[in-house]
């Protein structure tokens, strides 16, 4: 048992970083619950084909990424790698269509089998916002808007960029599909593996690729703007007003893409440099064709999600726990007093610490190390006056005072 290890791509996650992870997902929440939003939870795992047809059967998450396995009962499941799909689905199963329009916050472990790099892991977190039922360019803005404040809330507005695309409608996609096409035809030759292969099924795919002879190749591409038709512009041209209005800072990437059929008109992505090469911090745009792909009614829908791994790493906060107060019996036999003490201390809202062992000497040495604030020792002289010694870590002084007047004294170390 010595030599056991946590699975390549996991690890455990210790007090000080469950603090870090925990204060990215709480100021998220609170961000959110401003604009509305409120918190959701899917299953940790959904049929395969929730993802299969929401994510594409020839997608490197499908293909390559995904934890999928038979269960007991002969049904095809996968632990989710991505939060999007599971909200979708619990928006058609459990009869959400009609409440629209809907605004989701969620937050929990996704899974993806790729090579573990600085701030990813195999196992890793996410928080995600979805804005359902809102057709509308004030969604985008809306979403966006709600990811600036996020990100200014941890401090990370200065290290990190929003840049900006526009995808089109259907009409002006297909348009553009076509025309890129035609011009990655001319080059397939030259193409690396796995873009000869998206070349047919996926040919936007090959926008994002990493690869240095198709970034090459990817700079003569056709951009995306001279397929636009005017109810593309608009929209586009409506998003950016928005922005502008809310003095929201951001550059035009046209080689920002959704591989996607189901993701339309606006694409979004905060990046830094602080990362390395995998940059993006928080990623979204609109996706008007998902829930209707997935057998739902036609949904309009836009939203983001971030690593809070990530978001973590960057604001490389120190979150300090809360210094408690310790409960320090003097024998043995105060030791059922200092039990109840302490019980009656955290029904009232104080963070308790309880010397279990030792001597006096060693009980208040172990209360030094968990930085606890103050002392309340009980010992049997104490006891027959009906009083407690208060010691005060910070200033060394100490004093005693009545057991019904503990509370008090306590009260501002809540």
């Amino acid at each position: 048992m010595a030599g056991l290890q946590p699975v390549r791509g996991t690890r455990d996650i210790l007090p000080e970083e469950s603090r870090q992870l925990r204060q990215v997902a709480d100021t998220a929440r609170q961000i959110a619950s401003r604009f509305g939003f409120e918190e959701v939870a899917t299953p940790i795992f959904e049929f395969s084909d929730v993802f299969k047809r929401t994510l594409g059967d020839t997608s490197d998450i499908v293909t390559k990424e995904m934890y999928s396995f038979t269960d007991k009962g002969g049904d095809e499941v996968t632990l989710r790698p991505e939060g999007t799909a599971g909200i979708a689905r619990m928006l058609i199963s459990s009869g959400l269509a009609q409440n629209l329009p809907l605004k989701y916050f969620y937050q929990g472990p996704m899974f993806r089998y790729e090579r573990p790099q600085k701030g990813r892991y195999r196992q890793f977190h996410q928080i995600g916002v979805e804005l359902l039922g809102v057709a509308e360019p004030v969604g985008d803005v809306e979403i966006i808007a709600l990811g600036v404040a996020l990100l200014d809330a941890l401090g990370l507005s200065s290290n990190t960029r929003l840049e900006l695309n526009t995808l089109g409608n259907t009409a002006s996609r297909t348009v553009y599909r076509d025309r890129l096409m035609t011009y990655l035809e001319d080059h397939r030759d030259a193409l690396s593996e796995d873009s000869q292969a998206r070349l047919a099924r996926n040919p936007l795919r090959i926008l994002d690729s990493k690869n240095k002879g198709d970034r090459e190749i990817i700079v003569g591409a056709p951009e995306f703007s001279d397929s636009l038709d005017s109810e593309s512009r608009e929209f586009f041209a409506a998003v950016q007003d928005g922005l502008t209005a809310l003095d929201i800072v951001y550059s035009l990437n046209s080689r920002l893409v959704r591989g996607l059929d189901y993701y339309c008109h606006t694409a979004f992505e905060f990046t830094t440099e602080a990362l390395g090469a995998q940059g993006t911090v928080l990623a979204g745009g609109r996706y008007d064709g998902l829930v209707a792909q997935m057998g739902g009614p036609a949904t309009p829908g836009v939203g983001w999600a971030a690593g809070i791994e990530r978001l973590a790493f960057l604001a490389d906060q120190r979150i300090e726990p809360v210094r408690p107060i310790a409960i320090i019996p003097v024998t043995q036999e105060m030791e059922d007093s200092a039990l109840v003490m302490a019980n009656d201390l955290r029904k009232n809202g104080f963070a308790i610490e309880l010397a279990y062992r030792g001597n006096l000497s060693r009980r208040m040495k172990r209360a030094n190390r968990l930085n606890a604030r103050l002392a309340v020792i009980l010992g049997p002289d104490e006891a027959a006056k009906g009083t407690a010694t208060l010691r005060d870590f910070d200033s060394g002084t100490q004093a005693e005072v009545p057991l019904d007047a503990l509370a008090d004294h306590l009260a501002p170390y809540r």
